[in-house]
């Protein structure tokens, strides 16, 4: 299992706690320092379209109202940061989020 945020989010911090603590073996993948390649975050963007950018985040509102009407990609490729975290890869599932259902759905 692959969970990709940024070591300083909260949220990514709790999502990696509980799937260690439910005998996940979580690999965490930090997108600022090995950030993803052109494929993979095509991979992310068919499967969560618009959701994969996080627009309630203080990134978002400083971005220009060009990079704001931008497709996704642009806006991720310009600042990685933007991507609602934390995104899980468990095999061939991809999830968005630490949601209740999320973990639901990981945890059982």
């Amino acid at each position: 299992m692959i969970l990709y945020g940024i070591p300083t989010c909260d949220t990514c911090k709790k999502a990696i706690k509980a799937l260690e603590a439910a005998g996940k073996t979580v690999s965490f993948r930090d997108i600022r320092a090995d950030p993803l390649s052109e494929f993979e975050w095509g991979e992310l963007i068919d499967e969560f379209g618009t959701r994969l950018v996080n627009t309630k985040s203080t990134t978002w509102r400083g971005l220009s109202d060009w990079l704001k009407a931008s497709e996704a990609d642009a806006q991720l490729a310009a600042h990685p940061t933007l991507m609602k975290r934390p995104v899980i890869r468990d095999g061939d599932t991809l999830y968005i989020g630490w949601d209740e259902a999320t973990q639901a759905e990981i945890l059982g």
